[in-house]
């Protein structure tokens, strides 16, 4: 006979309770009902804030009542930072009044996160015989029934006070048996990782959308009836679509239709717009105003069958404001988000997500007013939104707006993430007319962002992302503005302005205020071992803007033409508007034959140069002061030693100032001749020189960035290229070479061989070298950018500079000051970086002004011209 042994009953399941990963959790409980220990079973001992801990914090005793009020403002103030940080956090405490209560929900609304309540509802008995059983602790009798009583009247209310999730356990079985189950925020997609094609505003435009899927690659699935109802990519690629599906256009029920199904197979993600949130409380019985397209939809929409429309009802039901996707470095919404709101959950971040943040006011179309959050944001997360229709999608501050207003007449847009790659549609025709225009002719107007006053007046600060922040002064914005507003260039060209250069250390050496070791002394103090001597030409400083084609030129900068030619100060170099085509020519007829257009994919070329000659500037300045000097020493000085030498044939002892006249006279000599090597007759393009010495900026590409020896080994082609060019036509070349030398600023032997390379230059009256270190962005030992270049000047170029007879005074211009230069040249050095850094990401021009603006007005800052 056998005995079978029965098998052991199973203990019931306990309750799950959902707990989101982000929200702050409150243990809700008499004293004795066990919270602490429930705590400590369920979650991490960091994540559990603990008013008796807290109570210990301030009075060194858990159980010092009088230190409660301090207590609980560091539990407030250590939930409120972990809500911040975005991390789980659990407060046991009784919290069993209303007033408690309320303090918390109001740190987890500030911090937009879910409060969840969990209730331990024990019967007063059990308390009581654990509390008399705690060693350390022993209540009055008559706190435990004032708990219960106050927890009795909190049950039915805690919803209404704001708790997301209310969790009530009753009895000490249900305590014991319970298991929190983490559960993650509805908008946390981190672990998908794309790639992903974000689709902007589509507002009915089905037939639009089809194209723009096709273009992406999407086979696009139909029914019976021919209706797209999916649409997959062989690459597996998501579709993410920004909201606003619906109203306004002509096929509301086709877009819904596809997009639905995309989603519910899983090849496609889609966030809420404010039209869907708004047909769906019509759809739901809600009262709501009828505009803004919305009739139409509602027309359309009145054709379908009823189970249609319960499943756009559920469908728009279930949209989440926004998600996380990538690891959360790619955030998609409605109408942008901040990054405080990344990943939060509350009625203010889903509010922020549909409709945007509004500055209370209206501009003369009737419209609100949107504060503009993405001007500021510098969140990690790129940011891709809709909601406000711009002409041109395009990055700003790591955002980017699709809507680009298919339904007005503009085009369907989409972002190919992560190869932040912009594809864009035509609309068919304009469906829907605007209230605003998509766009004005201001400048900066095509991008839907004309420049604006208040971008540059009064003090600003603006951000680089090699030096931080810059700030430029009121007074400086100000003499800017005159500059731009009455003599520059149009704004749409003036993509750069070039920084002013600090000169080398000063030198000790007999008869020399600068010499290049005290340049590669400095680079070598400073960890830079190799550096480029480039030649400084007898010219003027020039940016030139050069395109392939006028209709490269209007695409990327709104205006047709050959380009442009600029100084410093952001002004036209020649007056002669046929001598700078000429020139442009010239150059862009070399380009083309070096191959340079097709090799940097680009339609138009930005490069930093010299024009030479100095006098085809600087006629006037010739003229007035330097010219003016030559002649009056020329007139004077001959004849004081003309009446010095009969006073001398008197018999007057002149000799000493006889000698101190004529070494004037030699300077007054050395003087003339100094400048007039820098100047020489010009016909046409005849006697002309430019002498590009780096390309700045390409299509989508900050050529900056690049090693100096690049750029010049690019350039040498261009020059190469016009030499060939200009032979085969029987005329001088235009574009000239930029001699140049490699240093290491370590080898005594290559350092004495630039020295020398610098004598015989500025011995033959050339003006000196330039001495850049290879790298462009290369940081001392201390992570602070060094000097782009430092200029080493000859001793006759310094004789223009600082007057005839400078040599005399040597040891006085030794004393000169050379810190505000040197900080001046590095701050305006990180700005011409940013706004080359803002022209290839494609940024509106205002931001690309701004940069621009701002090395303008640093250049009002006082400092010593000759320096």
């Amino acid at each position: 006979m056998t005995t079978e042994t029965p098998e052991p009953t199973p203990a019931r399941a306990g309750r799950r309770l959902p707990v989101t990963d982000v929200s702050l959790v409150v243990l809700i409980g008499s004293t004795g009902s066990g919270k602490s220990s429930f705590a400590r079973r369920h979650f991490k001992p960091t994540e559990v804030v603990s008013s008796d801990f807290c109570r210990g914090l301030v009075a060194d005793d858990e159980n010092d009542q009088s230190a409660s009020a301090d207590a609980f403002d560091v539990l407030h103030y250590i939930v409120g930072k972990r809500l911040a940080a975005g991390r789980l956090t659990v407060v046991d405490a009784t919290n069993v009044q209303q007033e408690s209560r309320r303090q918390l929900l109001a740190i987890a609304r500030e911090h937009d996160v879910l409060p969840i309540a969990i209730v331990l509802d024990i019967p007063a008995e059990v308390c009581a015989e654990r509390n008399r059983a705690r060693p350390d602790r022993q209540l009055p009798a008559h706190v435990i029934p004032r708990h219960q009583r106050e927890l009795r009247r909190s049950l039915r209310g805690l919803e209404r006070e704001g708790f997301r999730k209310v969790h009530v356990l009753r009895g000490v079985e249900e305590v014991e048996r319970a298991e929190i189950v983490p559960e993650k925020r509805y908008n946390d997609l981190r672990h998908l990782t794309g790639p992903f094609d974000v689709v902007g505003d589509i507002h009915g435009c089905r037939s639009e959308l089809e194209t723009l899927l096709g273009r992406l690659g999407y086979r696009i699935t139909r029914d019976e009836q021919g209706r797209a109802v999916d649409a997959a990519h062989p690459e597996g690629r998501t579709a993410v679509f920004v909201g606003d599906l619906v109203d306004r256009g002509p096929d509301t029920p086709g877009v819904l239709r596809l997009v639905m199904g995309m989603v519910e197979a899983g090849h496609a993600l889609c966030v809420p717009g404010n039209h869907e949130n708004k047909l769906g409380r019509w759809m739901g019985g809600r009262k709501v105003t009828v505009s803004h397209g919305l009739q139409e939809s509602i027309d359309q929409l009145s054709a379908e069958s009823d189970e249609f429309r319960a499943r756009v009802r559920e469908f728009m039901r279930g949209l989440v404001s926004h998600y996380l996707l990538d690891g959360g470095a790619l955030v998609v919404c409605h109408a942008g988000l901040p990054e405080k709101f990344h990943g939060r959950a509350s009625g203010r971040v889903r509010s922020h997500a549909l409709y945007g943040d509004t500055t209370g006011e209206t501009d003369e179309y009737g419209l609100p007013v949107r504060y503009p959050w993405a001007e500021e944001y510098r969140g990690r997360a790129l940011v891709v939104y809709g909601h406000t229709p711009v002409p041109v999608a395009s990055f700003l501050n790591n955002t980017i707006c699709l809507d680009t207003g298919c339904v007005f007449g503009g085009s369907l847009t989409a972002l190919r993430y992560p190869e932040r790659e912009i594809v864009a549609v035509p609309a068919e025709q304009e469906w829907y007319e605007p209230v605003r225009p998509m766009h004005t002719d201001a400048p900066g107007g095509r991008e839907g962002r004309p420049l604006d006053l208040a971008d540059v007046a009064g003090r600003r600060v603006v951000e680089t992302a090699r030096f931080g922040n810059v700030a430029v002064r009121e007074e400086n914005a100000a003499a800017a503005l005159e500059v731009m507003s009455r003599f520059a260039l149009d704004p749409r060209l003036l993509a750069y302005l070039p920084p002013t250069m600090a000169p080398s250390p000063t030198s000790r050496r007999e008869g020399l205020l600068e010499h290049p070791e005290e340049a590669f002394f400095a680079y070598r103090h400073d960890g830079v071992q190799q550096v480029v001597c480039e030649e400084k030409h007898m010219g003027s400083r020039a940016v030139v803007l050069v395109a392939r084609d006028e209709a490269a030129l209007e695409k990327r900068f709104g205006l047709p033409g050959p380009g442009a030619i600029w100084t410093r100060t952001g002004r036209a170099f020649l007056n002669d508007q046929q001598l700078t085509g000429a020139i442009l020519d010239r150059l862009r007829a070399a380009a083309e034959d070096a191959g340079l257009f097709d090799e940097l994919d680009t339609g138009w070329l930005l490069l930093d140069a010299e024009l030479l000659p100095w006098s085809l500037k600087a006629v006037e300045l010739l003229r007035r002061q330097y010219a003016a000097v030559g002649a009056a020493a020329g007139a004077a000085l001959p004849a004081a030693l003309d009446a010095l030498a009969r006073a001398a044939d008197r018999g007057m002892d002149v000799a000493e100032l006889t000698v101190r006249q004529q070494e004037r006279a030699e300077d007054a000599r050395s003087f003339t001749e100094a400048y007039r090597r820098y100047c020489w007759p010009t016909e046409g393009l005849e006697g002309i020189r430019l002498a590009p010495f780096q390309l700045l900026a390409a299509e989508g590409a900050n050529l900056a960035l690049r090693p100096h020896t690049e750029h010049l080994a690019l350039i040498d082609r261009l020059v190469e290229a016009d030499r060939l060019a200009a032979d085969r036509a029987a005329v001088e070349p235009v574009l000239h070479r930029t001699g140049r030398l490699l240093v290491d600023t370590g080898d005594e032997s290559s350092v004495a061989a630039a020295v020398a390379w610098w004598e015989e230059l500025t011995g033959a009256g050339g003006e000196g070298v330039v001495v850049k270190p290879v790298d462009p962005l290369h940081r001392d030992g201390s992570g602070r950018l060094v000097q782009p270049g430092l200029k080493v000047r000859g001793r006759e170029y310094l004789r223009i500079i600082y007057g005839p007879d400078y040599t005399r005074h040597l040891d006085r211009l030794r004393q000169r000051s050379l810190g505000h230069k040197r900080s001046l040249a590095l701050r305006e050095h990180a700005l011409g970086l940013e706004s080359l850094d803002r022209l290839a990401a494609g940024e509106p021009l205002w931001r690309v002004h701004e940069a621009v603006f701002a090395v303008l007005a640093l250049e009002s800052e006082p400092v010593d011209p000759r320096l």
